[in-house]
Protein backbone atom coordinates (compact mmCIF):
# COMPACT_ATOMS: atom_id res chain seq x y z
CA UNK A 1 0.00 0.00 0.00
CA UNK A 2 2.68 2.71 0.59
CA UNK A 3 4.63 1.82 -2.32
CA UNK A 4 1.26 2.06 -4.57
CA UNK A 5 0.61 5.30 -2.73
CA UNK A 6 4.15 6.99 -2.89
CA UNK A 7 4.30 7.21 -6.24
CA UNK A 8 0.62 8.90 -6.77
CA UNK A 9 -2.61 9.48 -4.79
CA UNK A 10 -4.47 6.53 -5.01
CA UNK A 11 -7.94 5.60 -3.68
CA UNK A 12 -8.73 3.13 -1.12
CA UNK A 13 -10.17 0.94 -3.73
CA UNK A 14 -7.13 1.11 -5.52
CA UNK A 15 -5.21 0.63 -2.33
CA UNK A 16 -6.98 -2.86 -0.86
CA UNK A 17 -7.56 -3.98 -4.84
CA UNK A 18 -3.63 -3.69 -4.90
CA UNK A 19 -3.28 -5.77 -1.93
CA UNK A 20 -5.24 -8.33 -2.81
CA UNK A 21 -7.64 -7.25 0.13
CA UNK A 22 -11.74 -6.16 0.21
CA UNK A 23 -12.02 -2.59 1.01
CA UNK A 24 -13.44 -3.60 4.48
CA UNK A 25 -10.49 -5.51 5.12
CA UNK A 26 -8.20 -2.80 3.92
CA UNK A 27 -9.89 -0.38 5.78
CA UNK A 28 -7.98 -1.11 9.29
CA UNK A 29 -4.58 -1.29 7.33
CA UNK A 30 -5.22 2.04 5.81
CA UNK A 31 -6.32 3.63 9.27
CA UNK A 32 -3.03 2.78 11.56
CA UNK A 33 -1.34 4.38 8.32
CA UNK A 34 -2.97 7.21 8.87
CA UNK A 35 -2.52 7.06 12.17
CA UNK A 36 1.28 6.56 11.92
CA UNK A 37 1.55 9.68 9.62
CA UNK A 38 3.02 7.63 7.01
CA UNK A 39 0.02 7.96 4.87
CA UNK A 40 -1.90 11.16 4.34
CA UNK A 41 -5.56 11.27 3.25
CA UNK A 42 -7.66 13.87 1.33
CA UNK A 43 -10.92 14.36 0.86
CA UNK A 44 -11.95 14.93 -3.24
CA UNK A 45 -15.76 15.38 -3.32
CA UNK A 46 -16.59 11.68 -2.67
CA UNK A 47 -13.04 10.19 -2.53
CA UNK A 48 -10.85 9.53 -0.68
CA UNK A 49 -7.60 10.05 -2.03
CA UNK A 50 -4.17 8.37 0.01
CA UNK A 51 -0.48 9.41 -0.24
CA UNK A 52 2.56 8.76 1.47
CA UNK A 53 4.19 11.57 3.39
CA UNK A 54 7.36 11.36 2.42
CA UNK A 55 9.10 12.92 5.54
CA UNK A 56 7.12 10.36 8.19
CA UNK A 57 8.75 7.45 5.91
CA UNK A 58 11.82 9.11 5.79
CA UNK A 59 11.62 9.18 9.54
CA UNK A 60 10.78 5.42 9.61
CA UNK A 61 14.18 4.55 7.31
CA UNK A 62 16.01 6.45 9.90
CA UNK A 63 14.64 4.69 12.62
CA UNK A 64 14.89 1.38 11.45
CA UNK A 65 18.28 1.87 10.18
CA UNK A 66 19.39 3.00 13.94
CA UNK A 67 17.43 -0.70 14.49
CA UNK A 68 18.66 -2.96 12.11
CA UNK A 69 21.42 -1.52 10.47
CA UNK A 70 24.10 -3.18 12.11
CA UNK A 71 22.62 -6.71 11.72
CA UNK A 72 21.70 -5.96 8.46
CA UNK A 73 24.72 -5.41 7.33
CA UNK A 74 26.27 -8.00 9.06
CA UNK A 75 23.58 -10.39 7.17
CA UNK A 76 24.12 -8.85 3.85
CA UNK A 77 28.24 -9.66 4.16
CA UNK A 78 27.57 -13.03 5.53
CA UNK A 79 25.37 -14.19 2.42
CA UNK A 80 27.80 -12.54 0.31
CA UNK A 81 30.46 -15.46 1.68
CA UNK A 82 28.23 -17.72 1.70
CA UNK A 83 28.89 -17.71 5.89
CA UNK A 84 26.08 -17.64 8.75
CA UNK A 85 25.43 -14.41 10.20
CA UNK A 86 25.66 -15.85 13.83
CA UNK A 87 28.65 -18.36 12.47
CA UNK A 88 31.61 -17.60 14.68
CA UNK A 89 34.96 -17.54 12.72
CA UNK A 90 36.91 -21.02 13.00
CA UNK A 91 39.52 -20.58 15.48
CA UNK A 92 40.71 -24.66 15.25
CA UNK A 93 43.19 -23.84 12.82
Amino acid sequence: MLRLARDQERTAAELAAAAGLSPSAASPHLKILRESGLLQMRADAKRRLYHVDPGRLADLRDLLDDMWGDRLDALRAAAETGRSADARPDRSA
